[in-house]
């Protein structure tokens, strides 16, 4: 099969889908791999590593996709990719598509079969989600500590104060993956935290893991929107797969907070679950509103692309072999948890959850 590695457009992305690992490994199984110049640049991994692990450097992003039968990225494709995408032709990237009815309309327009990384799930566990959604719940909590200095807008608030000086009040919405490693990180800084989760089981697990170092609190209106007066640091960490994030934070909610406030919604790549967040960029990370700052990046990981396109690929690679050595349709029907990743298949919704978003009835997948 041949497997193209385009270089990413997002704003800010620096990560790249493959390592020079990583196209070792589908070469020595037969597979050609083209990557796009400069694709991994941004993570330290430059052309001649790619070449000298058997995989062929193309100048264009057309060159790569129009010879690809899978197509490896980080992130969604963007408007100007549309096009050179075509049917039949697999995309194994990171989509979110219910918070995105153009991108799905474009990519079932393309008849593309768009398998997603954040939905591919393996005995109640998302895999491929995992590695990103550790690495952004740590910078969660690194990013907040920056925002929250007086000179960018913030309350003027160090994160884990000085003796005789509170620490920074920091709550996390949501006690999943992001939030678990967010609330280690303040925790580890010394701030006050308290994880809000809507499952017993899962504070009780918190409560456990953190030895009564964080305030665990069961996820009501109520409990939210008083978490929120208090806050100085409010991070979204609500994850529901594949499906748009609802929305737990109002702006009633942010309208009570302190002056000088951040939140910081990693929930915003599936829509956020704050109610006044739109997505910003890396060349724009912020915004104010009614007084408080709001960091919603889209892409937060490209912070640390060396990290993250290493772990990208620890997780994603053996996916990628059984795609490329299989075909994705024989690939999908023996393992049950990739078939969990499929979206769209050649112009029709298969996942529910991205079905539901846009009203319509998911399609089974073909026997």
């Amino acid at each position: 099969m041949v497997v193209g590695v385009p270089r990413e457009i997002k704003d800010g992305e620096a990560r790249v889908a493959l390592t020079p690992a990583g196209a070792r490994a589908l070469v020595d199984e037969g597979h050609a791999v083209l990557v796009e110049a400069g694709a991994g640049a941004g993570s330290g991994l430059g052309d001649d590593e790619y070449a000298r692990e058997g995989a062929a450097v193309v100048i264009t992003a057309s060159g790569v996709f129009e010879r690809a039968e899978l197509v490896l990225k980080v992130k969604e494709p963007l408007p100007d990719e549309y096009a050179l995408l075509r049917r039949g032709q697999t995309l194994f990237t990171y989509l979110h598509l219910a918070s995105s009815e153009s991108l799905t309309r474009a990519l079932l327009d393309a008849g593309v079969i768009a398998i997603a990384y954040e939905t591919v799930q393996v005995d109640g566990e998302l895999p491929l989600l995992f590695p990103m959604s550790e690495i952004a719940g740590r910078l969660a909590v690194q990013v907040a500590a920056h925002y929250l200095e007086a000179q960018v807008g913030g309350r003027g608030v160090l994160l884990g104060g000085v003796p005789g000086v509170p620490p920074a009040e920091v709550v996390v919405v949501g006690g999943g993956v992001v939030g678990t490693y967010a609330a280690r990180v303040a925790v580890g800084m010394g701030a006050q935290v308290t994880i809000v989760d809507i499952t017993n089981r899962r504070l009780r697990e918190l409560d456990e893991l953190f030895g009564g170092r964080v305030v665990t609190v069961y996820s009501t209106p109520f409990a939210i929107e008083r978490a929120c007066r208090f806050a100085d640091v409010l991070i979204g960490a609500v994850l529901v797969p594949g499906a748009r994030a609802p929305r737990v934070i109002t702006e009633a909610m942010v309208r009570q907070m302190k002056p000088g406030a951040v939140i910081v919604d990693v929930a915003v790549d599936q829509g956020g679950c704050c109610e006044t967040i739109r997505p910003t960029s890396h060349s724009d990370p912020t915004y104010k509103l009614h007084g408080v700052v709001h960091y919603a990046v889209t892409n937060m990981p490209a912070l640390v692309p060396r990290t993250a396109t290493h772990a990208l690929t620890n997780a994603t690679l053996s996916y990628a072999l059984r795609i490329a050595n299989q075909g994705a349709a024989a690939a999908v029907r023996d393992d049950p948890g990739l078939a969990k990743g499929v979206n769209l298949w050649e112009g029709r919704i298969v996942h529910p959850a991205v079905a539901e978003a846009f009203g319509e009835a998911p399609v089974p997948l073909p026997a």
